[in-house]
């Protein structure tokens, strides 16, 4: 069971490997695009590719739903990046059902984890398997295994890092459900961390926070939705930012260092350079995107606007 790119890498896993994959499920198809083209999930495109029985329920509690995965008398239901299961579903397989997780549980449960970390700063985060449970991403551990986050890692880089990660680790947990080897631990709640859904209001960039938290917005959530700033009355996304260090404070475009003016002066500009105070430090925006017009380097952006 799941719906985007980042599932797709542990559908490949299972099906390469000895264990028979009965059906698949996924979202419901969508009309996208200006066209408003009827198009599959990632997840349904490569199943249908791969020949695979594909259910795609509108609701999860449909009593037809229900009684076609009963009649599959699944062994297992392996979910990864899907929807909350109720427990009529996710009880039905012999073994139960797993969840893959892109944390180390119980820290970051919720919609968003990937994105939290990085926004918080974190420098590690990884991967979970865990049976699931009536509340949401608190069932008992099966599997875990860690991983870095660099620090010119953003939300892309990690997400593709975590996903080919996250493939190995379910067929290692099928395997030990499998052979009946499955050690199970039980989450600390106390230990819990939120990473509830992202919205708009999350992404506004706050410039009175520090340059050090601005920039791990903007790492947080490039390239999709993106953080972003008002000026003027337009919106403007930016992508890549970069801490303006001690070092190097002196320009020589500017002939001396930088200067912010208190309260009247906080953007300053080189032929080539965005430099924006915070409320503690200097942030440099690499790339931008204006409201209306493509993504863009600083340079470029300078060339045709000015804030």
């Amino acid at each position: 069971m799941g719906t985007p790119d980042f599932a797709v890498p542990s559908l490949k896993i299972l099906l390469e490997s000895k264990h028979s994959v009965e059906a698949v499920v996924t979202a419901p198809d969508k009309e996208r695009g200006r066209g408003r083209q009827v198009t599959f999930t990632p997840v349904k495109q490569f199943a249908l590719e791969k020949n695979l029985k594909v259910f795609t329920p509108e609701r999860l509690r449909d009593e037809n739903f229900v009684n076609a995965m009963k009649e599959i008398q699944p062994d297992l239901f392996v979910v990864v990046a899907f929807r909350i299961l109720p427990h009529e579903i996710f009880a039905i397989p012999k073994f139960g059902s797993f969840n893959l997780h892109g944390s180390l549980l119980p820290k970051y449960r919720g919609a968003a984890p990937i994105q939290w970390a990085i926004i918080n700063g974190e420098i590690e985060t990884g991967v979970t398997t865990f049976f699931l449970d009536e509340k949401v991403d608190t069932g008992n551990i099966i599997l875990q295994e860690k991983m870095m986050i660099d620090e010119k890692d953003n939300l892309g880089t990690v997400h593709d890092k975590m996903m080919m990660l996250g493939a190995e680790l379910v067929l290692k947990t099928v395997e030990q459900i499998s052979d009946g080897t499955v050690k199970l631990s039980k989450q600390e709640d106390s230990l819990a961390t939120p990473a509830p859904k992202i919205t708009k209001e999350v992404c506004e960039i706050k410039w009175n926070k520090s340059a050090v938290e601005i920039h791990n917005l903007v790492r947080g959530l490039s390239p999709y939705p993106c953080a972003y700033f008002v000026l003027n009355g337009k919106h403007y996304k930016v992508f890549r930012t970069k801490i303006v260090t001690e070092s190097m404070m002196v320009n020589v475009k500017f002939g001396s260092t930088i200067n912010f003016q208190p309260t009247t002066n906080n953007i300053q500009l080189t032929p080539k350079e965005i430099f924006i105070k915070t409320g503690n430090g200097i942030l440099q925006i690499l790339e931008l995107q204006p409201e209306g017009r493509k993504r863009m380097t600083a340079e470029e952006f300078l060339r045709g606007y000015k804030f």
